[in-house]
């Protein structure tokens, strides 16, 4: 369930604004260490919940609270990975020949085939220059933003919408050739 953080004035404005200083490179992280945008918003709304409902947090000082909000966030990505780790445990072999054989999309062929472009677009995408290849996973992978990529790679927004553009346009060049 996709949960969001809603400050208003009843809420501590030492809350209110250690989230603003905090959260975009919070929710950077996030999205560098987790697979869904969505689990990454979850996990920051609970980093904040968790400073709200701890007693001491306010009285911190910034830098302490900039500390503890990152060993949180820290925590709370190798909780996920543990639960992942665990459910992925507990699927029976009977259940995942199931799913697979009631997915037209999942048949031998669709799948080598499937396997086949995988493998052509990987070798394609290698060799690129590596600041093409950044970006690509960046965006693609990690599904940030121009404007978040610009930030990480220290270039300039319009910048990196160039290099992505022009990635992409070589890219279905090479396909169409193919």
């Amino acid at each position: 369930m996709r949960q969001k953080l809603y400050l208003d004035e009843n809420v501590d404005s030492t809350i209110a604004v250690v989230y603003q200083q905090h959260a975009p490179k919070l929710i950077t992280y996030l999205r560098l260490h987790l697979p869904l945008r969505e689990d990454a918003e979850d996990i920051l709304v609970d980093i904040f919940v968790a400073a709200m409902e701890n007693q001491t947090f306010s009285t911190l000082e910034p830098v302490q609270q900039r500390q503890w909000l990152w060993r949180v966030a820290h925590n709370k990505v190798a909780d996920y990975y543990r639960l992942v780790a665990h459910k992925r445990h507990t699927v029976t072999l009977e259940e995942i020949t199931d799913s697979l054989l009631d997915d037209d999309e999942l048949a031998p062929e669709w799948l080598a085939e499937r396997s086949e472009e995988h493998t052509n677009l990987q070798m394609h995408v290698q060799g690129l220059p590596e600041i093409q290849q950044k970006v690509l996973h960046l965006r693609f992978v990690n599904g940030l933003r121009c404007a978040d990529i610009a930030r990480m790679i220290g270039k300039r927004e319009g910048n990196v919408r160039m290099i992505l553009s022009r990635t992409l346009n070589l890219l279905r060049s090479i396909y169409e050739r193919h």
